[in-house]
């Protein structure tokens, strides 16, 4: 029986897409990438927990919660990557002046 070359974990076929040539690619379905889709690009963080985590609990909107665990078993490292966004995003503006009391 002849060995297959398909990856066991992926099942993608690695030495015929090895083989291809990029002029054999179909981009005709693709639109191409603007400057304002470039720049509004996020890098993907791998999702690694490089400092130590706590437990928080918060309540969602049911389908924000859905949405989230719909993306799979890494869900809560991506809600955690949205918020740390957010946060630096934030800390990123000039403070804003705290409202005075009465």
């Amino acid at each position: 029986m002849k060995k297959s070359s398909t990856s066991k974990k992926s099942g993608t076929d690695l030495k015929r897409l090895a083989a291809r040539r990029d002029e054999d690619i179909d981009f005709s379905e693709i639109p191409e990438i603007t400057d304002e889709m470039f720049a509004r690009g996020v890098v993907n963080p791998g999702l690694k927990i490089t400092r130590p985590r706590e437990k928080f609990t918060v309540n969602l909107d049911r389908d924000l919660a859905k949405w989230y665990r719909d993306m799979g078993p890494a869900y809560p490292g991506i809600i955690n990557f949205v918020l740390r966004r957010y946060m630096q995003e934030e800390l990123r503006k000039p403070a804003r002046p705290k409202a005075r009391r009465a």
